[in-house]
Order: C-alpha cells, then sequence, then structure tokens
C-alpha cells in the first residue's frame, strides 16, 4: 500500500467550476464553495466565492442542480397537460405561472374567458402573491438569525393555503386554470374565510412593522447594502421588486396589461435607494396592494361561467403562429412563449423567468461585500432556483 504523495491536496482540486474560477490574479485568496448545502442557498444554488479575508472578491453563481427540463418537456405532450409543471417551475408562485401559460394558449387560439373567472384568477393569484412574500419574510428573516418571524409567517400563509386548497386541491404546486376560465369555482365558504383572512391582516402587518421592519439589528443588516442603481438593474434584465426597489416603476399588470387588473385600483409600490431594505419595503407594502385587490374582487365578483362553456377539454389543436404572453409574478416578470404547427403538441416552448435575471446580478453587486453582506443580498433577491434551472 502506498501514501499519498507529500501534498495531501494533490488531486482533490475540485470539479470543472472550482478549478476554472481559481485561476485569480492573486494567490492569497481562499476559494469557498456557499452552498448548495449552505442554509441560504435553501439546497440547490452554489456559489463560487474568492474570498480576502471576510470580503468577496468574486463571486459566480453555478446553477443545474435541480434542472428537470421543463421547456423540452413542454415539447411532447398535449398542451392542457403542461399545466402541473407550471406550479413545479416556482413552487411559490405557482398560479402566476398557471396565468402565464394559459394567457399564451388563449392568445395564441383566440380563446374568451369569463368575467368571472378573470375575477377568480386575479383573487387567486394575489393570495398566492402574499402567500409567497410571507415565506419569503419569514425565510429571509431566518437567514438573518430571526428565528420568531418565520413561525408568523408560517401562521398567516396556513390560512392562504387553506382557502386556495378548497378551490385548486392542492396547497403547493397548483395546477388549476384551464384554457377558458379555471377548473373550480368559489363558493360562500371560501369569499367567508378570505374576508375573514383581509380583516385580519392589517392588525398582522402592523406587528410585523413593530417586531421586525423597525428592528435597529435589521436596518443595520440591510440598509445601504448591495445598492443595485437603475442602469444596473436594467443591464440584467431585473424586474419585479428587485427592479422597484431600485426606483424603476415597471409592473406588467400595469405596463403590459392582461386580465381585468386594469378595473382595479392599486398603487404600484415603488423605493429608490436600491440596497436590501429597499426590496425589503417593496414587497411588505406590495402585500398591502395584493390585499386591497382581493377585496375589490370580492366586491365586484360577477355571476357567471367560471369557464368558457366551448373552452377547449383534453388534447386540442390551436391554429399554427406564435404567441408571447407576460404576467407578474411574485418575482417579476414570467414570459411565455409558444410557436405552434397546429398539431396537439406544442412545436417550441420558452419561459423568461425573472430569478434568471435577478440572480445575474449577483456577481456585480457582491464584489467587495463581506460574506455576512452577501447573504443579505442574496435573500433581497428572493431567488426560487427552479425557476431559474427549468
Amino acid at each position: 500500500m502506498s501514501w499519498p504523495a507529500a501534498d495531501p491536496c494533490q488531486g482533490l482540486e475540485g470539479d470543472l467550476y472550482a478549478r476554472v474560477f481559481a485561476e485569480g490574479a492573486r494567490d492569497d485568496t481562499l476559494i469557498l464553495n456557499m452552498g448548495p448545502q449552505h442554509p441560504s442557498t435553501h439546497g440547490v444554488l452554489r456559489v463560487l466565492l474568492e474570498m480576502d479575508g471576510e470580503y468577496v472578491l468574486r463571486a459566480e453563481p453555478v446553477l443545474g442542480y435541480i434542472h428537470r427540463m421543463h421547456e423540452h418537456m413542454a415539447q411532447n405532450r398535449a398542451y392542457v397537460q403542461f399545466f402541473p409543471n407550471m406550479g413545479r417551475v416556482d413552487y411559490l408562485h405557482a398560479l402566476a405561472w398557471n396565468w402565464a401559460w394559459a394567457g399564451a394558449v388563449e392568445r395564441l387560439a383566440g380563446l374568451e374567458v369569463p368575467r368571472r373567472a378573470e375575477y377568480i384568477r386575479v383573487i387567486c393569484t394575489e393570495l398566492n402573491r402574499i402567500n409567497s412574500h410571507l415565506l419569503w419574510w419569514g425565510a429571509y428573516l431566518l437567514d438573518l438569525g430571526a428565528v420568531t418571524p418565520i413561525m408568523y409567517a408560517f401562521e398567516d400563509r396556513e390560512l392562504v393555503m387553506d382557502m386556495l386548497q378548497l378551490i385548486t386541491g392542492s396547497r403547493l404546486t397548483y395546477s388549476s386554470f384551464r384554457f377558458g376560465g379555471v377548473l373550480t369555482d368559489i363558493d360562500i365558504e371560501f369569499v367567508s374565510r378570505c374576508r375573514s383572512f383581509l380583516a385580519r391582516m392589517p392588525e398582522r402587518l402592523e406587528m410585523y412593522r413593530d417586531l421586525v421592519t423597525g428592528n435597529a439589528i435589521l436596518r443595520g443588516r440591510l440598509e445601504g447594502v448591495g445598492v443595485i442603481d437603475q442602469m444596473t438593474a436594467r443591464r440584467y434584465g431585473a424586474t419585479g421588486p428587485v427592479l422597484r426597489g431600485s426606483g424603476v416603476p415597471y409592473d406588467v399588470r400595469r405596463a403590459e396589461p392582461y386580465g381585468l387588473y386594469h378595473e382595479f385600483d392599486y398603487a404600484v409600490p415603488v423605493r429608490h435607494e436600491g440596497d436590501c431594505m429597499a426590496r425589503y419595503m417593496v414587497r411588505m407594502d406590495e402585500l398591502e396592494a395584493s390585499l386591497s385587490i382581493v377585496a375589490q374582487a370580492l366586491d365586484g365578483l360577477p355571476e357567471g361561467h367560471h369557464i368558457h362553456p366551448d373552452a377547449p377539454r383534453g388534447k386540442w389543436r390551436p391554429p399554427a403562429g406564435e404567441v408571447y404572453f407576460a404576467v407578474e409574478g411574485a418575482r417579476g416578470k414570467i414570459g411565455v412563449y409558444v410557436a405552434s404547427d397546429g398539431t396537439e403538441i406544442p412545436y417550441r416552448v420558452k419561459l423568461r423567468s425573472p430569478s434568471f435575471s435577478n440572480l445575474s446580478l449577483f456577481a456585480e453587486i457582491g464584489q467587495g461585500t463581506l460574506l455576512s453582506d452577501a447573504v443579505a443580498i442574496l435573500g433581497s433577491l428572493d431567488l426560487v432556483i427552479p425557476e431559474i434551472d427549468r
């Protein structure tokens, strides 16, 4: 038996990413893997860091740990059979992805959606947005070392999940939109629970502000950290709260109206500081905006069908052509491109995910920050990695 060479690390240079990334200009720095098992990367994101002590000199995200080939799957099944994938691309705001897929195919085929179905879509999607922001709030603070807030967030999330389960049949990976409407109508019990939730949340949000938002320690961790100016955000194609936290009032619901969002009165939250705190505040303001939209939708809920009587069922053949449709998800702009050759199966499908663009910012804004601030910056981007890998 022979012992290893004198250098015990010989042959342990790491994989391709680590070897290429290690070729830095200095020989006194440390190459560090942050993730995919790091608590703040949630098991599916790896970031290679070149460190000078506690400071980040370079950062490079490495993807591919949860790649599932969703786009390729879309090109091997009937249109309606792709709905379940939408709940897996972004499991936190699945209904926004449901809407993006349904909207693209409806635009391609010229399908009409009843007004009641449009209202139900708005109600469910905004409740799902609230659910997503609450999970981000609790998990983000947990990443920063605060354990208690996620307990409060999950208490409120459970109420939303109970409501959505009534009309979708699931609690997370929703697949309840259909071409021409939604799978099920809402009933009196759903409306009653929803109004009770709307009455509860203002007091809860006030408690969130008292407990967390005004906390001096939190503000010290977030203010002035990870600043993204408008041009940087636009260069990377950032959208959602990341872009609006840099002072750009772009929201797909306003800029490229879809559904019946133009009938509701709500403000698009914007902050101009561009730091982690600004992105935090945008999401907290969006919770209030979504609650307002849901309340208006419940008040104006029309009678009628929850799905168009002539909506296609099962396998069907939309006309040949191509179309692009976008919606506003909890993390930003979701886009779906569909090309049809007139058969039962899509010829080509491409998905635009907001988290891909938002994560790309990290390599630039992470330079020169403390490692602890890198955790705060990553969390402020509210990334869902399956959405990036697809």
